[in-house]
């Protein structure tokens, strides 16, 4: 391990349609080292989604490699895959993805539940980061009781309760109004600070500005990588 969480070497993705493979990714390469913050953007068909995709084991590259946290993965058995995604990732979704029937407590805890964790345990590490992420008060709520920004808080402390290196976060802020999005943003940066890697998908160029590297894809390709500007708290 040498300090990178992400390395993709010659990432090309091909879909097959009726008239042949369509190209989606072309020889993409891209480092991301431990503690890392960066904004994937692009337009609509560029790559930037097929890209999480693959870095998320949720897909597999047609050819290229993809090193996470130092394991090649891209040929990876799916049951070793699962155990290294389950166990590295946490995944914040535009929709929140939360069952509806559930508590909010349960909501955070299902990850343990397929991880083999004892109940007792699965509870108090889902209690502590529902408090974490002010959200102490509505354990046994349901997602249809709770605001749209307060159901994004429970996807971002359902992704934390495996203790993940990683973070992707796909439109994150996408069905929220701009006054949550800064909280929510506020939230992924504080995460940030405390060490966390995080890669996030958005359109939004206010909220890529959060992040410390921006990544933009067209056609399939990067066509930027930049360095966010550090602004001087003292010097401001």
């Amino acid at each position: 391990m040498n300090g990178n969480v992400i390395e993709v070497k010659a990432v090309y993705k091909d879909y097959e349609t009726a008239a042949g493979p369509f190209p989606v990714l072309k020889d993409v390469n891209l480092t991301i080292a431990s503690g890392d913050y960066v904004a994937i953007m692009g337009p609509s068909g560029s790559g930037k989604s097929t890209f999480m995709n693959i870095l998320g084991c949720l897909d597999r590259p047609t050819s290229g490699e993809y090193f996470l946290t130092g394991h090649a993965v891209a040929h990876m058995e799916t049951n070793h895959l699962a155990q290294l995604r389950n166990k590295t990732i946490g995944f914040v979704f535009q929709g929140f993805n939360l069952l509806a029937r559930s508590t909010l407590l349960d909501n955070v805890a299902l990850p343990l539940v397929y991880a083999g964790e004892d109940k007792t345990l699965r509870q108090q590490k889902a209690k502590h980061l529902l408090e974490k992420v002010g959200l102490g008060k509505y354990l046994q709520s349901r997602p249809n009781q709770i605001s749209g920004g307060q159901q994004q808080r429970v996807a971002i402390a359902r992704a934390l309760v495996n203790s993940p290196s990683l973070i992707l976060a796909d439109e994150p802020t996408g069905n929220l109004d701009s006054k949550t999005s800064e909280e929510i943003m506020a939230l992924f940066d504080e995460l940030n600070h405390e060490g966390i890697t995080i890669i996030l998908v958005t359109h939004e160029q206010d909220i890529a500005e959060h992040a410390s590297r921006q990544v933009r894809f067209l056609d399939g390709r990067i066509v930027e990588d930049t360095r966010n500007k550090v602004i001087d708290s003292e010097s401001a």
